[in-house]
């Protein structure tokens, strides 16, 4: 495991090359991030649906969720979540403002299209039959519930899921085996699904599984179409998501040990 300044200097590198690959390459790396998220949630969600005690639900889902940012880091993907720590490159000079944005916004689209992707085969091949149909009433009663949370909830969970998240891919790059990466990465991801933050990536699937579900199998959710989902929550937790991740983690990181020539 190398040193926190190391990975700094390390990531310098690492957002350069990112910000500069191929915009096709990039999508198609950003749509298997969104299928790896969305199958980590859908996977967390069938586990834990039935159980009546919501702490034990919750640490279930939180065990299993890992899973996603796991597929992301080893098999080689685009997360719009994990790339807003760029900005330490943009800082460094490395990558201009607008690749920045380019990549962010390349990104994010791709994680949208992979994550809709899941929910449509989720839905529609009907693993919400499970257990009596009780797996649709959970994904439709988390997609209410998060699109009725206030901006203010949005923003302060979306913020501390962002810095976890950022956290988790930060210890990955200094490890170096396959397994010390997958152990570092666990914790974060762990602490931040049990927590209940908000994540933007992960809601792609969570919230159009909670819609097509409510269409496919007539379940009256209140509040629950395609713009609250876009307006309540999407936008918001985005937003959030960058704050925690580019801001909080990736400035104050660049603060902390590249600004002005600091040492490791």
């Amino acid at each position: 495991m190398i040193s926190p300044g190391q990975i700094a200097e390390k990531y310098v590198g690492i957002g350069k090359s990112k910000a500069n690959q191929p915009i096709g390459k990039m999508f198609i790396l950003a749509i298997f991030a969104g299928i790896f998220i969305a199958i980590a949630g859908a996977s967390a969600t069938v586990a834990s649906a039935v159980v009546d005690n919501a702490s034990v639900s919750r640490l279930i889902n939180s065990l299993i969720f890992p899973a996603g940012l796991a597929m992301v880091v080893l098999a080689g993907s685009e997360l719009f979540t994990g790339d807003c720590l760029i900005l330490i490159s943009v800082m460094k000079k490395e990558v201009k403002v607008l690749q920045f944005l380019k990549c962010l916004v390349v990104v994010y689209i791709g994680n949208l299209l992979g994550s809709l992707f899941v929910s449509l085969l989720f839905v529609y091949g009907h693993t919400p039959d499970l257990y009596g149909g009780k797996l649709a009433e959970v994904l439709v009663n988390t997609a209410a519930a998060k699109t009725s949370l206030s901006l203010q909830y949005s923003l302060c969970r979306a913020v501390l899921c962002n810095i976890l998240v950022c956290i988790a891919v930060w210890i990955t790059i200094g490890a170096e085996s396959a397994s010390d990466k997958v152990i570092g990465l666990y914790p974060p991801i762990f602490v931040f699904v049990l927590a209940g933050y908000e994540h933007c990536v992960a809601n792609m699937f969570y919230i159009p599984a909670g819609i097509l579900c409510a269409s496919e199998y007539g379940i009256a959710a209140e509040g629950l179409n395609w713009g609250t989902f876009l307006l309540n929550n999407l936008l918001p937790v985005t937003i959030g998501n960058f704050v925690g991740g580019a801001v909080v983690v990736g400035l104050g990181y660049w603060l902390a040990f590249l600004a002005k020539g600091k040492n490791k």
